[in-house]
């Protein structure tokens, strides 16, 4: 089976994570701040956070730029359900609005649509690694005096205009999962050029508490005070290790990603019932998922072509059941079918594809072949 996504790890990775095995930190120790300070290197972002997760770093985002009861904040619904449930761990309503037909992308007008006077920030998803519109949306954000979040889990390695994914927006949200591009086994980290912020998600990292265990110990100290409710959400430096030797190779992987891309387009472009996610001349896709749309007749047998090719040996997925389809977001806020129309339509008819740096080219070959063969049949 070839899986829709996987990690790949190699030596130097391994050895980066036995040496801080044999050392004395193994949790909040230096290499946090080291791999904080790589990622700011790399996307020309002024702070980073590094947390337990993706979404720990969402919800640590809401919580910096406080998010609270009576608060709206605009979501896609073409993305993973912490995108949206990082607004309701903070007591606030997430508000879908719907995507443009051709990118999946959070559409810039149906924005404009939701905002009210409860409108306080809007996340956009950079989906399958494609980055969206961030010009329109800041304008709309600026206007409204509301902050501008990027989901940037699928896009790091990713740009817009020249402009790396990292520095998009107000807060830039990656994730590090091994799915992605690259890993921390589980992981997380926030960007930003507000240092306001990023102090309020490093307290609210660690249990609401203003110094960590080596910061206390570098002063001699053991006072420590809780000043706000936090979470748990510390990465440890073990997984630090590891990001820092994976992000040295992000720019090869992210390339071989998109040639894998190249590949694809070519191969499906000449096949009926087939097309694939549309790339804006402005954008540097960093291709998380490879997504493709299935027309005419195609659209009404998706899954039969899902188990199709799954038995053929392809680790297809779909990306995604809109949220505000899931039965908590119907029971809990009453949404329901009809309130997305694009974004509900694009979800039966899209399939995900292997894609990871690692696919051979005869994997590749391979998955072209069943695709086809299943396509024919």
């Amino acid at each position: 089976m070839i899986p829709y996504g996987r990690q790949l790890i190699e030596e130097d990775d391994i050895n980066a994570v036995v040496e801080v095995l044999r050392s004395d930190w193994l949790t909040t120790g230096p290499k946090i701040e080291e791999f904080e300070k790589a990622v700011c290197d790399f996307t020309g972002a002024g702070h980073a956070v590094a947390v337990s997760s993706g979404t720990a770093a969402l919800h640590a985002a809401m919580a910096a730029i406080g998010i609270k009861v009576g608060n709206e904040v605009i979501v896609t619904p073409m993305t993973f359900a912490a995108s949206a449930n990082c607004v309701v761990y903070q007591g606030g309503t997430p508000v879908f609005a719907d995507v443009e037909p051709d990118t999946l992308l959070l559409d810039p007008v149906r924005v404009v649509e939701k905002i009210n006077s409860r409108t306080k920030a809007i996340i956009a998803v950079d989906y399958a690694g494609h980055p969206c519109d961030y010009d329109a949306l800041r304008e709309i954000a600026d206007h409204h005096k509301i902050f501008l979040i990027a989901d940037a889990c699928h896009s790091i390695g990713g740009k817009y205009k020249g402009r790396k994914t990292g520095t998009l927006a107000d807060l830039n949200i990656f994730s590090f999962h091994p799915v992605k591009h690259i890993t921390t086994g589980e992981g997380g980290m926030i960007t930003t050029n507000n240092a306001e912020l990023a102090g309020r998600m490093r307290v609210f990292r660690n249990h609401g508490i203003t110094t960590d265990f080596r910061q206390r110990q570098a002063q001699g100290a053991w006072f420590y005070e809780m000043t706000e409710l936090g979470y748990n959400y510390r990465i440890t430096d073990i997984q630090c290790a590891l990001g820092i030797s994976q992000l040295r190779k992000l720019e090869k992987w992210v390339a071989r990603r998109q040639q894998i891309a190249g590949v694809y387009n070519m191969a499906f472009s000449g096949i009926n019932g087939i097309s694939h996610m549309a790339v804006r001349k402005w954008v540097s896709n960093a291709f998380h998922l490879y997504v493709i749309r299935l027309n005419g007749k195609n659209a009404t047998r998706r899954n039969e072509l899902f188990q199709s090719l799954r038995s053929g040996g392809i680790g297809v997925n779909v990306h995604y059941i809109p949220v505000h389809m899931h039965p908590f977001y119907w029971t809990r806020f009453g949404y329901g079918s009809g309130l997305c129309p694009v974004a509900e339509d694009a979800s039966g008819r899209i399939l995900s594809l292997p894609m990871f740096a690692g696919l051979s080219g005869e994997d590749v070959e391979r998955v072209i072949e069943v695709v086809r063969s299943a396509v024919a049949n």
